[in-house]
């Protein structure tokens, strides 16, 4: 299989009669051979039933409906799983996402790039949306370095092996750069189009920014201190003993000039910071004992292994 189009949905029904089609007439006119995977995320409106009944026009469909609704990142997960194109491309159903820029994203790959993120550049959402997601991308791309300007934008395209060494689950969708450019790929961006929601609300609250924070949070630790947890913990371990060390020292040597010092605060904060400090350096000398322990292979990206 040449091409793999995955699409995540939630309560679409409107849009997947025109977006299918618009889908397979691009795929078509790239002549490869292809398939759509959608995956239906436990709608509750008519949407699995228009998508058997667009299986039987369009056999390279393929479905997947969950039971209940889990999220993107795990309608993402089971439809990478499904794929088996060398190259793999998401969008939303919603129709802001454009078909039209199915081949503009192949030729990016094509150029030597592992993943390609879209960026919608002129987005067309409501203010309520858009300031937030500028905040939050800027944050990401500072705090992880990575140069892009969209990172949950659907429209992306990765080959095969990014997506098969890749998990997905919370939230983490929305930082599959970051954690593809860990892995040793090499990521690119382009410009792509984007329209207003023609059917239907958003499915997605401000909850989504709170739970993007967290995960922002463990992109980073898994990223940077994953194999060196005491890193980490023990940086932060001897900040407390070295903060704790210097108030005890100070209240001994208020207590050589005679002073009482049992009843101070300041000296049961030294105490603290001692104690805290030395918890979290241990934290960090049994997450390393942990990492070295087990099986690490899987791992570590490799490229090619020559025997």
């Amino acid at each position: 299989m040449d091409l793999s189009v995955v699409i995540p949905l939630f309560n679409e029904h409107d849009s997947l009669n025109e977006l299918c089609r618009q889908v397979h007439n691009q795929c078509s006119n790239l002549n490869l051979e292809f398939e759509i995977c959608f995956v239906d995320d436990g709608s509750t409106d008519n949407s699995l039933a228009i998508l058997k009944n667009l299986k039987t026009t369009y056999p390279e469909i393929k479905i997947i409906s969950f039971r209940k609704n889990y999220g993107k990142s795990a309608a993402l997960s089971e439809g990478f799983k499904l794929a088996s194109g060398n190259i793999i491309i998401t969008m939303d159903a919603d129709l802001q996402d454009d078909p039209s820029e199915i081949p503009h994203l192949m030729n990016k790959i094509g150029e030597g790039f592992d993943m390609v993120s879209g960026w919608k550049k002129k987005r067309k959402d409501p203010i309520g949306k858009k300031l937030p997601s500028k905040l939050f991308n800027f944050t990401v791309a500072r705090l992880t370095g990575i140069k892009i300007h969209d990172f949950n934008c659907g429209l992306k395209a990765y080959k095969k092996d990014v997506i098969k060494e890749i998990p997905v689950y919370g939230e983490l969708h929305r930082f599959l750069p970051v954690l593809a450019h860990w892995r040793g790929y090499v990521v690119g961006e382009i410009v792509v189009r984007h329209h207003a929601r023609k059917y239907g609300i958003t499915k997605f609250g401000f909850e989504r920014f709170l739970n993007g924070f967290f995960d922002l949070l463990t992109v980073l630790f898994i990223t940077r201190y994953r194999q060196k947890p005491l890193h980490l913990f023990g940086s932060l371990g001897l900040l407390l003993i070295f903060c704790g060390f210097i108030i005890l020292l100070y209240m001994t040597m208020i207590w050589f000039q005679g002073l009482g010092i049992g009843n101070r605060p300041l000296f049961f904060l030294g105490i603290l910071l001692m104690i805290v400090g030395l918890q979290s350096f241990s934290i960090g000398l049994i997450g390393e004992m942990i990492t070295n322990s087990g099986d690490s292979d899987h791992l570590y990206g490799i490229k090619e292994k020559i025997l």
